[in-house]
């Protein structure tokens, strides 16, 4: 784990000494390019400045799959990590009989969830069949465990990759088998005749971000978590996916108070004799709930040097809870050690600079 430097002062000590992380609205907003349109009453509240330099949480850790992570989430109550993963080629999960392909096993959407501690050590899994595709996942603390949010009832695309067309709450249970069908799982249709659904949640406010399309349309609403668990879905906010999402290869997303956090881009690429031709395109992007105005919008070099590297996330970590204003927005990345060496790491690097 990498630590804040020692010696004077950084930028975002002199903030918070000066009052950096109390609440105060972001007057106007970077003038980028598109906006999306929103409709929404959200509370104000500080932003992570994306400019503040990425820190090294874990380098190239080994998840329960040799797959890419899709996707985590944190229990920041009893500090724990989740992982979704689609399930690798060749396994055989309790009550099958023979070994599914990696393809079949993206086609039917089945994963794998990981639990971590936060010293990087597996201490526990389970497996999701027919969910989908992990792109992002909530986690909702109970007790000592947590109940997990995924997407579930998965339907293949034309690329024969399962998306969720519900989403799904389920306690998490080690060395548990679940399909969407099973007794233990909550199933939910906020918006009727959509696809490709999946949610996040944020810890500091107890809401719950649903991404989804619906009539060729990407959409993102924010509910309150109580509420959505209800069943009752009258948003929060609503807004349209701002058009300098739709060409980028969408990797993830997170919400903390007034704003919603994207990311995007693709792996490095490499020539038959390794050597790298290209470099990054991974996006980090702040839209304000209120409005649909993408906020700011950065280039981020977090973990440059891995090789292979694929981004794949967001989430929100608070570091202790007794101090829920001291946030970190976590970038999740996807790696290999070489081209002979294509087993899947992840690695992790957040920001902490709020204003």
């Amino acid at each position: 784990m990498k630590r804040e430097p020692s010696g004077g002062p950084s930028r975002r000590q002199v903030l918070r000494r000066v009052g950096g992380l109390a609440a105060a609205a972001v007057v106007g907003a970077v003038a980028l390019d598109q906006a999306g349109t929103a409709s929404a009453a959200v509370t104000t509240s500080k932003r992570f400045d994306l400019t503040d330099g990425s820190d090294e949480w874990f380098r190239e850790i080994p998840l329960n799959e040799t797959r890419i992570l899709q996707s985590f989430a944190f229990d920041n109550t009893n500090k724990h990590l989740y992982t979704a993963q689609l399930v690798q080629g060749g396994r055989v999960l309790p009550g099958e009989t023979q070994a599914a392909s990696g393809a079949d096993r993206s086609k039917n959407g089945d994963l794998c969830i990981t639990r971590l501690d936060w010293q990087g050590y597996i201490i526990g899994r389970m497996y999701l069949k027919g969910f989908g595709h992990g792109v992002s996942i909530g986690v909702e603390p109970s007790g000592n465990s947590a109940y997990l949010w995924t997407e579930c009832d998965s339907v293949p695309d034309s690329e024969n990759n399962g998306y969720g067309t519900k989403i799904a709450r389920f306690k998490f249970a080690n060395g548990t088998v679940l399909r969407p069908d099973s007794a233990q799982v909550t199933r939910f249709t906020p918006v009727p005749g959509s696809d490709h659904n999946t949610v996040a949640i944020d810890p500091v406010t107890n809401r719950i971000a649903h991404r989804h399309r619906v009539g060729g349309t990407w959409k993102y609403s924010l509910y309150d978590l109580a509420a959505f668990k209800a069943g009752t879905f009258t948003p929060l906010a609503t807004l349209t996916q701002p058009a300098v999402l739709t060409g980028p290869t969408f990797q993830g997303y997170t919400s903390m108070g007034q704003y919603l956090y994207t990311i995007d881009g693709t792996a490095y690429t490499y020539d038959a004799d390794g050597n790298r031709t290209s470099s990054s395109n991974t996006y980090v992007t702040s839209i304000d709930w209120n409005t649909g105005t993408v906020y700011e919008r950065r280039l981020s070099k977090a973990g440059e040097s891995l090789f292979y590297r694929e981004p794949e996330g967001l989430a929100v970590q608070i570091p202790d809870m007794s101090t829920p204003a001291v946030a970190r927005l976590h970038l999740g990345f996807g790696s290999e050690e070489s081209l002979t060496q294509t087993d899947k790491k992840a690695s992790f690097y957040y920001k902490d600079l709020l204003v």
